[in-house]
């Protein structure tokens, strides 16, 4: 298995960087939820209780990740001779977010459609729980809203997935988790200063080439690898020779 970057730290901090870059559309598709959570935050848990509730709300969040990893990894662990094709599905998907975070292309919003079929049986279960005055009621929120229909957290889940490992790929996604807590955190602790700085028209375009950078870097092996063949002499393509 090829890793974009060698080794378990490599593939690791490259779903945590993804999930760092992203912060400017986790917070345009998940900062209304950021600010009904606080909103159903009785007010007498306001003061330090806040910081505990909303750290709740996102570890139930990325558990809900990291067992998406973990299933991820099982299908894929069944289909290893896919893992090429995986690697271009993850690359494509990491360009086509960095193209909707840019807004040149909303091609993801179809996944983010797809997806909403399972989120309208998940989200009635989410307002029995408001409103949130206990830190177990905040982390199994969290769990619920991990599974909303999101482009981004399908792009790391491809990624995960072509790991082709339960455990690896429970890790990238734990690891792309801890990537967005930054930007959600603080959306749920100053949500309005965050979101006017995310705003700027310039920063969410070179945080979206630089995911799109990441997609690229994804797709070369496949590139090389594709060119390190030619054609036999029975029209079937073979391995190239390199003489010394």
């Amino acid at each position: 298995m090829t890793e974009v970057l060698p080794g378990l730290p490599g593939a690791w901090l490259a779903a945590f960087t993804l999930g760092l870059f992203s912060g400017a559309h986790c917070i345009g598709m998940c900062g209304g939820i950021v600010g009904a959570l606080s909103v159903a935050i009785p007010a007498d848990q306001r003061g330090a209780r806040r910081w505990g509730l909303h750290l709740g709300y996102n570890v139930g969040r990325i558990t809900s990740y990291s067992v998406m990893g973990v299933l991820a990894g099982l299908v894929a662990g069944g289909v290893a001779p896919l893992t090429p094709v995986l690697r271009v599905l993850a690359g494509l998907l990491l360009v086509a977010m960095g193209l909707y975070l840019a807004g040149w292309w909303r091609g993801l919003l179809l996944l983010e459609r797809a997806g909403g079929r399972l989120w309208r049986h998940i989200q009635p279960l989410g307002r029995r729980l408001m409103p949130v005055a206990r830190l177990p009621q905040a982390v199994l929120l969290g769990a619920l809203w991990g599974w909303l229909p999101c482009g981004l957290v399908y792009t790391a889940l491809a990624y995960a997935l072509m790991q082709g490992d339960a455990l690896v790929s429970g890790g990238v996604m734990l690891a792309f988790g801890l990537g967005t807590l930054p930007s959600l955190l603080a959306a749920g602790l100053m949500a309005g200063k965050l979101t006017q700085l995310l705003q700027q028209r310039a920063l969410r375009t070179v945080l979206a080439v630089l995911i799109m950078v990441f997609g690229a870097w994804t797709l070369w092996p496949v590139v090389v690898s594709g060119h390190h063949h030619e054609p036999s002499e029975d029209g079937e393509m073979a391995p190239m020779q390199h003489h010394h």
